[in-house]
C-alpha cells in the first residue's frame, strides 16, 4: 500500500490539513477491501479524488472504473444509462443497450451526487448492493455484475431520508465507510499552497509571470469563507491570472475578485428554522410563565397586606399555611426566604408608623422593590410580544451591569437596581454571578 504521501503526489493533491490527510487515510484502509465507500463533503471540496484512490489501490484496479454523476441525468433515462435496456423498451430504444453495471463489471463505479437518484432507481440499486442482481430496462431476465460502489454526496442524507427522499436501508447500505473530505474554510493552512499551485497552473498556461501575494492578500485569502471550496479558489485564480496585468497582487486588488470580502462573517450552516408550531408552543410556555407570575405577586400583595394590618408575623403564618405553601413551596425547603420576605415587611411597617417625613433609604427600598416586582412582570409581557430573550437572561444582565457600574459594591448597585441588598444577595447566588 502506498503512503499518503505519494498518494497525493501521484493525484496532485495539494495540502497537510488533519483532517484531509485522514480522509486519504481512511481511503487507503479500505481500498484492499470490496467495503461499500460513501464520501460526504461540500460541493467543490475534491470527492472524485477519493473513489479514485480506491481504485488504484484495489485489486480491481486493472478494470473499468466508471464515475456517473447521478444529478446531471435526466430522472426519465437514468434506469437505462444504469443497468442498460432492451431493443423496443421504450420509444427510441432501437438496440439493446448495455449499462455501467454490466461494462464495469470486475470494476468500479462512483455514483457521484447519490442523493439526487430518484426512488425508484434507489430500489433497484439496492438490489444489486445486497446481491449484485439487476434488471436492465424491458427484461425480465435477471443480470449478475460484479462491481465495487463508492457514492458520494454534498446532501445530508439524514434529512432527505426524514423527507422521504432518500431510502434509509440503502443509506446504511452504502456508507459501510464514510469518508468525510473537510471544506476549504476549515483547511486555512492549505488555502495559499493550493492558491500557489493553481497561479503556477495557469501561468504556465497563458504563458505568462506567475502570480504573488502580498502579506495583506495572503491574510484576506486564508480567511474568506470559500463557499464555492477549491472550485472556487481555482475559478479565483485564474480570474486574476487573465484579468490582472500586475503580477504582485494586493489585498485591495484581490478584495474586487472575492464576492463580500469585506463583510466576512462566519457562515451559519445546517441551521433548521423553528416552525409556526414551534413558535406558538413557545409563547405558550411563555403566557403561562407570565400568569403564573401575575398570581404568585398578588398573593405575595396579599400576605404583606395582612402583615401590615396585623403586625404580627407569627397570626399570618398560622392563619395562610396554604397561601405561604404556594408562593414558597415547602416550608422546610423555603424558611430562609419566607423569614426574609416577612422580616422586610414587618420592618417596613414598623418604620413607617414612626414617620413618613423621616423615611429611611430602607422603606424606599422596600417600596422600590415592590414597584421594580410589578415593572419586571410589565416588561415580561412586552418580551412575549416582541419573542425576545427570558426574563431570567434579561435579570441577570441587567445585574451584572449594576454590579459592574458599582465596581461590585452590592449595596450600590442594589440601590441601582431598586432592590434590596439582601435580595440582591440571594440572586447572585442563585444565578451563580
Amino acid at each position: 500500500m502506498e503512503s499518503v504521501q505519494s498518494v497525493k503526489q501521484r493525484f496532485e493533491l495539494i495540502g497537510n490539513d488533519p483532517g484531509f490527510n485522514r480522509a486519504i487515510e481512511k481511503a487507503l484502509q479500505v481500498a484492499p477491501t470490496d467495503i461499500s465507500v460513501l464520501v460526504t463533503g461540500e460541493s467543490g471540496v475534491g470527492k472524485e479524488s477519493i473513489p479514485k484512490i480506491i481504485h488504484s489501490q484495489s485489486f480491481r484496479k486493472h478494470a473499468k472504473y466508471i464515475a456517473v454523476n447521478c444529478g446531471a441525468i435526466p430522472e426519465g433515462t437514468i434506469d437505462s444509462e444504469l443497468f442498460g435496456h432492451e431493443k423496443g423498451a421504450f420509444t427510441g430504444a432501437t438496440s439493446t443497450r448495455s449499462g455501467y453495471f454490466e461494462v464495469a463489471d470486475g470494476g468500479t463505479i462512483f455514483l457521484d451526487e447519490v442523493g439526487e437518484l430518484p426512488l425508484p432507481t434507489q430500489v433497484r440499486l439496492l438490489r444489486v448492493l445486497e446481491n449484485g442482481e439487476f434488471l436492465k430496462v424491458g427484461s425480465s431476465g435477471t443480470q449478475k455484475t460484479d462491481v465495487r460502489i463508492v457514492a458520494a454526496t454534498n446532501v445530508k442524507l439524514f434529512e432527505a431520508i426524514e423527507k422521504g427522499k432518500f431510502r434509509e436501508d440503502l443509506y446504511y447500505r452504502l456508507s459501510t465507510v464514510e469518508i468525510d473530505l473537510p471544506p476549504l474554510r476549515e483547511r486555512k493552512g492549505d488555502i495559499h499552497l493550493l492558491f500557489r499551485k493553481f497561479a503556477s497552473d495557469f501561468a504556465m498556461k497563458y504563458k505568462m509571470p506567475t502570480l504573488r501575494l502580498d502579506d495583506n492578500a495572503i491574510s484576506m485569502l486564508t480567511n474568506y469563507r470559500w463557499s464555492g471550496n477549491i472550485r472556487q479558489l481555482r475559478n479565483i485564480a485564474e480570474q486574476i491570472s487573465v484579468l490582472e496585468k500586475e503580477r504582485n497582487i494586493t489585498a485591495t486588488m484581490l478584495q474586487h475578485y472575492l464576492p463580500d470580502a469585506g463583510k466576512n462573517l462566519p457562515a451559519v450552516i445546517g441551521e433548521k428554522k423553528k416552525s409556526d408550531s414551534e413558535f406558538a408552543n413557545e409563547r405558550e410556555i411563555l403566557y403561562k410563565v407570565l400568569f403564573d407570575m401575575k398570581n404568585d405577586l398578588n398573593d405575595l400583595k396579599k400576605l404583606t397586606n395582612e402583615l401590615m394590618e396585623s403586625g404580627n408575623s407569627k397570626d399570618v403564618r398560622e392563619e395562610n399555611p396554604g397561601l405561604i405553601k404556594r408562593i414558597y413551596g415547602s416550608q422546610e425547603s423555603s424558611e430562609q426566604d419566607y423569614e426574609e420576605v416577612i422580616d422586610n415587611a414587618y420592618d417596613f411597617n414598623q418604620e413607617e408608623s414612626v414617620a413618613a417625613s423621616s423615611t429611611s433609604s430602607s422603606e424606599t427600598n422596600h417600596f422600590a422593590e415592590a414597584s421594580a416586582a410589578v415593572d419586571r412582570y410589565d416588561f415580561a409581557q412586552e418580551i412575549v410580544e416582541e419573542e425576545s430573550l427570558s426574563l431570567a437572561d434579561k435579570e441577570i444582565e441587567l445585574i451584572k451591569k449594576s454590579l459592574e457600574r458599582h465596581k461590585g459594591k452590592r449595596k450600590a448597585a442594589a440601590d441601582d437596581l431598586g432592590i434590596s441588598e439582601r435580595t440582591l444577595y440571594r440572586k447572585i447566588k442563585q444565578y451563580d454571578l
